[in-house]
């Protein structure tokens, strides 16, 4: 089982996990994935393994992590309902294909490179602050669908929770930003649990997994972080509905600096 000493840090990580998780709508599992994977190689699980499961089991603490933003959001009536019902059915759909499949052949440097390009092309869209042409809306259920697909899929491959996908999406359509973030922390819900049901089916076969495990997924740290992440949420709520537009557009797009470079070294060290 999970070595005792681990416990305090992966409590730390779970602290750190669902501040962000409320400040800014996303899941931090491109913050939890790194100290999992370190975690697991010192528990003896192979390289490789242990990067996936860091994946998987980070993807599941946003299904517990996005209850808790998503009720603080929702108190204040930021969250668009219709939003999340356009979304979520994409959602799901690109989540299984992810999980489910994808997830396990990719080759992960390719990947890599897209998504740090994707990714910083988006934070410098909001760093500049470019305003979206004032008629633009968000699109009709088709377009919605396929949104949303692609926020299930690329969370799925990464083990974040979307919003990095959603909020500039959200945000490019004209949607509030305090709206976005909100709408971003509820559709973290569907996207966890569409993926991790996938991690776990698709790993259930796999060999050389830590006792704990359901499939890809380790269950003490999953336990460990999703405690401390739930109780974090809803302080990063209240500050994100304290700070000026403005500030939260230019801590996001820090966020989302912070990834594709993660992202990058990822690629390159492949």
């Amino acid at each position: 089982m999970l070595d005792w000493s681990l416990i305090a840090p992966l409590l730390m990580l779970g602290m750190g996990t669902g501040f962000l998780a409320g400040l800014l709508g996303i899941g931090g599992g491109m913050i939890m994935v790194p100290f999992i994977t370190i975690i697991l190689t010192l528990q003896g699980v192979e390289p490789g393994l242990s990067i996936k499961m860091a994946i998987a089991t980070s993807m599941s603490t946003i299904v517990f992590t996005s209850l808790s933003s998503l009720r603080a959001h929702h108190k204040r009536g930021a969250v668009r309902w219709d939003i999340v019902r356009q979304l979520t059915p994409g959602i799901v759909l690109g989540a299984a294909l992810a999980s489910l499949g994808v997830f396990a052949w990719l080759n992960g440097q390719w990947l890599a490179f897209v998504f740090a390009g994707f990714v910083a092309f988006s934070a410098t869209q909001m760093l500049l602050d470019r305003k979206p042409t004032p008629s633009r809306t968000l699109p009709g259920t088709a377009g919605q669908f396929a949104a949303g697909g692609a926020i299930g899929f690329l969370s799925g491959l990464v083990g974040a929770g979307g919003g990095f996908v959603s909020v500039p999406f959200m945000t490019w359509c004209n949607v509030m930003i305090h709206q976005a973030v909100a709408t971003s922390a509820a559709l973290g819900f569907p996207i966890a649990l569409a993926n991790a049901l996938g991690y776990g089916l698709a790993g259930s076969s796999v060999e050389g997994l830590p006792p704990g495990s359901w499939g890809y997924i380790f269950g003490p740290a999953l336990l460990a972080t999703s405690i401390t992440s739930v109780l974090m949420a809803p302080v990063g709520v209240r500050v994100a509905h304290a700070l000026p537009v403005q500030t939260l557009k230019r801590v996001f797009a820090l966020i989302l600096y912070a990834l594709a470079a993660f992202m990058l070294y990822k690629g390159l060290s492949t």
